[in-house]
Order: C-alpha cells, then sequence, then structure tokens
C-alpha cells in the first residue's frame, strides 16, 4: 500500500511568497514492515552484496565483548507484538515475562578484543529508481547503501555513532551474499532494524526556519505568536493545537532523502566536506518515528485509523534520545566523505 502525506493545513507560499523561491522537495521513504527482497529498496532488508566482497567492519578500538543478541532483540518483540495484539487480555502472560526477562539479558564474549573486526549492521540500502532526490553515486551509481556499528562509543567522547556509506552500480552484482556476517552483541535494541519495505513520496518542503531570511523569519514568528494567542483566548478547550511553521508546513519528520536538514535541536551550523570545504547537501534522514505529538499532520491518510504506538516506528531504530539523524553528502564529488549531524 503506498503511503500519502496529507495536504498541509495552509497554503504557506500564499501566506508568505519569498518561500516560492525556496521551495524544495524530499522524499518521504514510509518504511513499513514486511520481507524486502536484496534487489528492493529497504530499511533492515537484505543488502544486494557481492559475495567476494568484504563485508563492511568496524575496526576503532572500543568495547564490543558485551551486550544483547540480535536474534534475542527480534524475538522479542515478536513476543510483545503478538501478547499485545490478543483481543483478549492482551498483554505478556507470566510465562512471557519470563521469557522476556531471559531474552531482555546480556551476553558476554569470552576473548572479545576491543580491535577485533566487528561487522556493521545494514541499516538501509535504496535504488534511484525509487527515490526521486537520491543523486547518482560516483560512476553513476544507482545503490546507496548505510552500515552502522551496533555501538555508540566512537570519536573522542566514546559516545558518537559509526556509519559507513557505501555506492554501487547494482547491475554490475552477480552472486549475492544471502547469510552476512553479523555482530554476536549489540549495545542496544535501538541499532537492531526490524525489516521494512519502502513507499517512497516526493513532497515540497522549506527550509528550517532559522536558516529562514531574517524578516521573513520574524513574520512567520508574529504569525504564529498570533495564532498562539488567538488559541488562548478560544473558549473551545479541544480545538487543535495552532499551526506551526517547523512542525507542520515545512520540514517533514521520519526517514526520507533529500530536501533541507532540520535543526530543532542545535541552532544551525556550517556543514563542509572536510576534503574541498564546499558546503554539503542533506543526503539523507534517519528517524525515530514518522510523527510523534507535535507534527501529526504529517500522518500518511493510510495510518490515521492506527494506533500511533504501532504504526509511527515500524523500524525499531532509535537515534539518540528518540532523535534524528542527518546525512550529508559533498555535491561536487559524492565519494569525498560524509558527515553528519545528531538532531
Amino acid at each position: 500500500m503506498s503511503r500519502t502525506t496529507p495536504a498541509r493545513p495552509v497554503d504557506v507560499e500564499a501566506l508568505f511568497p519569498e518561500l516560492a523561491t525556496l521551495r524544495g522537495t524530499t522524499t518521504r521513504l514510509h518504511p513499513r514492515p514486511g520481507r524486502p527482497a536484496p534487489s528492493a529498496s529497504s530499511v533492515g532488508g537484505p543488502m544486494l552484496w557481492p559475495t567476494d566482497e568484504p563485508w563492511p567492519v568496524c575496526a576503532e578500538a572500543h568495547g564490543r565483548a558485551r551486550g544483547r543478541r540480535p536474534a534475542d532483540i527480534r524475538r522479542q518483540r515478536q513476543v510483545l507484538a503478538s501478547a499485545w495484539a490478543r483481543e483478549q487480555t492482551p498483554g505478556p502472560t507470566d510465562e512471557e515475562r519470563e521469557l522476556l526477562d531471559e531474552l531482555d539479558r546480556e551476553h558476554r564474549i569470552p576473548g572479545a578484543s576491543e580491535t577485533d573486526p566487528l561487522p556493521m549492521i545494514g541499516l538501509a540500502q535504496l535504488y534511484r529508481r525509487d527515490v526521486p532526490d537520491l543523486p547518482t553515486g560516483p560512476g553513476d551509481g544507482d545503490l546507496l547503501q548505510v552500515f552502522w556499528c551496533p555501538f555508540d562509543a566512537h570519536g573522542p567522547g566514546r559516545y558518537d555513532l559509526e556509519l559507513q556509506l557505501r555506492w554501487r552500480r547494482s547491475w554490475e552484482v552477480g552472486d549475492v551474499l544471502t547469510a552476512p556476517p553479523q555482530p554476536l552483541v549489540v549495545g542496544s535494541d535501538r541499532f537492531v532494524p526490524e525489516p521494512c519495505v519502502l513507499h517512497p513520496e516526493q513532497v515540497v518542503t522549506y527550509p528550517f526556519a532559522g536558516l529562514l531570511p531574517e524578516g521573513l523569519c520574524a513574520r512567520i514568528d508574529a504569525w504564529e505568536d498570533a495564532l498562539e494567542e488567538g488559541a488562548e483566548h478560544a473558549a473551545d478547550a479541544g480545538a487543535p493545537e495552532p499551526l506551526g511553521y517547523q512542525y507542520d508546513l515545512s520540514i517533514p519528520p521520519g526517514w526520507r532523502v533529500g530536501g533541507f536538514a532540520s535543526w530543532h535541536a542545535t541552532d544551525p551550523y556550517p556543514v563542509d566536506c572536510p576534503t574541498c570545504t564546499t558546503p554539503m547537501r542533506l543526503l539523507l534522514t534517519i528517524d525515530s518515528s514518522e510523527w510523534d505529538g507535535g507534527s501529526g499532520s504529517w500522518r500518511p491518510l493510510e495510518d490515521r485509523n492506527q494506533p500511533t504506538h504501532r504504526s509511527a516506528t515500524p523500524t525499531a531504530v532509535t537515534v539518540g534520545r528518540c532523535g534524528e539523524l542527518n546525512v550529508f553528502a559533498c555535491p561536487n564529488d559524492p565519494e569525498h566523505p560524509h558527515r553528519w549531524s545528531l538532531q
């Protein structure tokens, strides 16, 4: 089933005509649980990976000998989903609770070294034929594959993520690796994605408010203040929350490709290519949920009757404290190193 973003509550360009020159597009990926094939774009699905090519590994020194087993994490999710789906007496039984406690247990890998090659987790793969806003990769590459280390133990502070992005020409792949190496344990269940098929949808988007021209930003602020003041004086206590540029009119939540980055957790800062200093462009947003209480107007029409706790977090991936990860690429040369920002 396709996913359809509802029309925006107001025509923002009619209110602020200057935005027409700043309009962009982004492709919402709309991941949903499924059984994707290696030939399909997916989150958490099997990768189109050649049998004769080494699987990506994290070689940075950090603890990797203690954590939860990926198979236990997936089993725990299945048990919980089945328990809460029961029409009569939903929720885990005493027997299921015992199983869940066992599945939640951490395990230690005897003899593991901090420098042992650690297989990375295949997070997503995107074919350009499916995603309108996905740029062409090096050498006309049509497939972007994203991997991450299942421990947030990187960088100077030892709390950062580690990502690897690979571009390839899909038509050159012969025999496909069917059983890629997997980490024996992971630092958290939030690193283990559920297999999801994608329903890409291109939508209109506008820049983050803090990056708009000063005068335009001030006018938008004044408009929002007037809406909030009107809501405070409204007699209807059940009236919807007043509209906001950030939450309803500019940047959609959820997994998406291209468009503009949100800077809601930090002040905007330059993201320049470390090789050529060119300002980088947003390539991919990895989000913890497709909508939340503040961004519910972006909820797809097909999901309006579905419980939020079941339909808004299909990938089971959580970035930071329920945030999003924005990955940037150099527009001059896609082979230059990527950068990312946690919001």
